[in-house]
């Protein structure tokens, strides 16, 4: 039986790039670097992870990964206010989260959610 997630591992084609834009996020670079051809962020108890792919490698849509914060409305102001647009703003699902989307440079889309109180 599976236990848990540890960790997602996506491809990026500049690392520099995707480093800074993760930090951004206010994920901890636990290992590797901008010059680094993998990099390791913390991301609650799991992982998230960064590969360089060549150039020549393309993906198309592959789904959504979803990360639980603890304010998404301030993770919102805060990305604005750096400059980053997210593809949605802040809302309340009819399943019971406030989420936003975002889709990082390498087109990978990104949510970032908490659930509603009842």
């Amino acid at each position: 039986m599976i236990e848990s997630l540890s960790a997602v591992t996506l491809a990026t084609h500049d690392m520099r790039r995707a480093v800074r834009f993760y930090r951004m996020l206010g994920f901890e670079l636990l290992y590797g670097s901008e010059d680094a051809t993998f990099s390791s962020f913390r991301a609650g108890d799991n992982f998230l992870n960064l590969i360089v792919q060549s150039p020549k490698r393309r993906w198309s849509w592959w789904g959504r990964l979803i990360f639980f914060v603890s304010d998404v409305d301030a993770l919102y102001s805060r990305l604005i206010a750096a400059g980053c647009l997210p593809d949605t703003g802040p809302r309340d699902a009819e399943w019971g989260e406030r989420f936003f989307h975002l889709t990082d440079p390498d087109g990978h889309e990104l949510s970032f959610a908490r659930p509603l109180r009842s």
